[in-house]
């Protein structure tokens, strides 16, 4: 009888504290939205390396958009049954995939591959990342109050996003290669960000047996279906907003405001950003109905001056007004949020996140294409004040309808 030699046995990954994942996972939650809109300052240099005009980019922009969406609807909400770190794993690894496209096919063909692919893994993350980050502080704190795993989340996503412009502005204005050298560094984060993340304590027993699979649903109870429309409609007139600066800003700053630095456009977005994530940190432990009240005096005056900015071509009311809108978008999202999270229950909980994801991505990419299409028949200034007008009255519409939610 022969026997078979045995390949050497690799030790199992240790397991994390939950405290410990809890970070884990909010780091790499971050470095996944960051890569989002990294290309968001070298789209120009994509356009002079291809010869492609401007108005492409609101199409590879699309593509992404294409991406997050299909991948919110078909398994955006598969955590609640196959876990969260699992389909986390598997965010991670797509990303990795999408990194390696934009490294081996720089031409607009693989643009476009690459942000599908990257898209789709920002799909599968989005709401399992948010759900883990509650669920892994809760258990290792459970008597703390739950708006520090809100914050932390809500950072980890907006503050994410808005690094991306702004290390991509580093990388284009600063480093060699910069069509190459940010998706490199990435693929490498990615790589490290998997392993630690499969050290992370699992927080959802699977069910036993065969669970029928169905894509994404919005099951709310009819007495919280009022509820969720105003969130879902606050979610995509906030990311309409952000889905301006992480495509078109740049074209803007160029053609508006004489502005092409590269460097200059990844920090104009990343205010956008930041702002969103100081205002959520500010207004952590204050009520929802104080946030909206807030959310109705920063979006006028930000989108004012937005529009100002444009029609005066003043580079600081024009960043200046992004900031305050980005300050408003913040907490109108982290308002939609927890709206849309009082009508689930625990057990659905990734999956009504998953759909209010769903609807704020089809806010980042529906308003996007139609921008780009209008600026093929009008100026951008006339274009931008009317965008800025038609998001105010959304936001103005969606924020009144959830405070009077309040009671």
């Amino acid at each position: 009888m022969t026997s078979v030699r045995q390949g050497p046995a690799f030790p199992p990954l240790p397991v994390l504290h939950h405290g410990a994942g809890f970070w884990v996972v909010a780091v790499a939650f971050t470095a996944v939205m960051a890569y989002s809109t990294v290309p968001t300052p070298l789209w120009g240099l994509y356009e002079a390396a291809d010869g492609f005009p401007p108005i492409v980019v609101t199409f590879v922009f699309a593509a992404y958009a294409v991406g997050v969406v299909g991948a919110l609807y078909l398994a955006g909400h598969l955590s609640d049954v196959l876990g969260r770190r699992r389909m986390i794993l598997i965010a991670l690894g797509v990303e990795a995939a999408a990194a390696v496209v934009f490294v081996l096919w720089p031409e607009l063909p693989g643009l476009l591959v690459g942000r599908v692919v990257n898209g789709v893994g920002v799909g599968l993350l989005t709401a399992t990342a948010t759900a883990h980050i509650s669920e892994l502080r809760s258990r290792a704190r459970p008597d703390e109050d739950p708006t520090t795993a809100v914050t932390v989340s809500g950072i980890a996503n907006l503050g994410g996003l808005g690094l991306g412009p702004l290390i991509g502005g580093l990388f284009a204005e600063c480093l060699p290669a910069p069509l190459l050298l940010p998706h490199l560094v990435f693929l490498v984060l990615f790589v490290a960000a998997w392993v630690a993340v499969a050290m992370v304590p699992e927080t959802v027993a699977r069910p036993v047996g065969r669970q029928p699979y169905r894509p994404q649903r919005i099951a709310v109870p009819q007495a919280a279906r009022p509820t969720f429309v105003a969130a879902g409609a606050a979610a995509f007139a906030g990311f309409a907003v952000f889905g301006l600066f992480t495509s078109l800003a740049p074209t803007f700053l160029a053609e508006s405001l004489h502005q092409t630095d590269r460097l200059l456009a990844g920090s104009v977005a990343f205010s956008v950003f930041a702002a969103a994530c100081v205002a959520q940190v500010l207004f952590r432990g204050s009520s929802v109905a104080r946030q909206l009240r807030a959310v109705l005096v920063l979006m006028p005056v930000g989108l004012l001056l937005l529009a100002a900015g444009a029609v005066l071509a003043s580079l600081p009311l024009f960043a200046g007004g992004g900031a305050v809108a980005g300050a408003g978008v913040g907490l109108l999202f982290r308002s939609a949020l927890a709206r849309a999270g009082s009508t689930s229950s625990p057990s659905t909980r990734g999956e009504v996140l998953a759909a209010v994801f769903l609807i704020a991505y089809a806010g980042l990419c529906l308003p996007v294409l139609l921008v780009g299409a209008a600026l093929l028949v009008l100026p951008p200034v006339t274009v931008l004040v009317a965008f800025a007008g038609l998001v105010l009255v959304a936001v103005l519409v969606a924020a009144t309808r959830m405070l009077h939610q309040d009671g």
